[in-house]
């Protein structure tokens, strides 16, 4: 009689894990299709026209910036964009840093 119970439960408990399996299929479906969609997307999406080969370029949006008469210390901001036009990966080795000319 005791395996006549033991039989009930192990049909039971299986019965209870297969209830999971299309769930399971469907969401690693839906993640396999997610991967294959982020893998495939254009990548060239928001990057810049190579204009330099065989290295890397950094190019500013603006040459120059004329910001009139300024007060001596007073707080100015300018932003920049900085993009690499190279066909290799830019990497610094030193802090970057501006330099401000007086009277430029």
């Amino acid at each position: 009689m005791s395996q006549n119970k033991s039989k009930k439960y192990s049909k039971k408990h299986s019965q209870r894990n297969n209830q999971w399996i299309p769930l399971i299929v469907i969401l690693s479906g839906v993640l396999l299709i997610g991967l294959a969609y982020w893998g495939l997307r254009d990548k060239s999406a928001g990057k810049a026209a190579v204009e330099v080969t065989g290295s890397a370029s950094l190019k500013a949006d603006k040459e120059k910036v004329d910001l009139g008469d300024v007060k001596l210390n007073k707080p100015v901001q300018v932003t920049f964009q900085l993009t690499n036009v190279g066909d290799q990966t830019l990497r610094f080795n030193k802090e970057p840093y501006v330099e401000v000319v007086e009277g430029c």
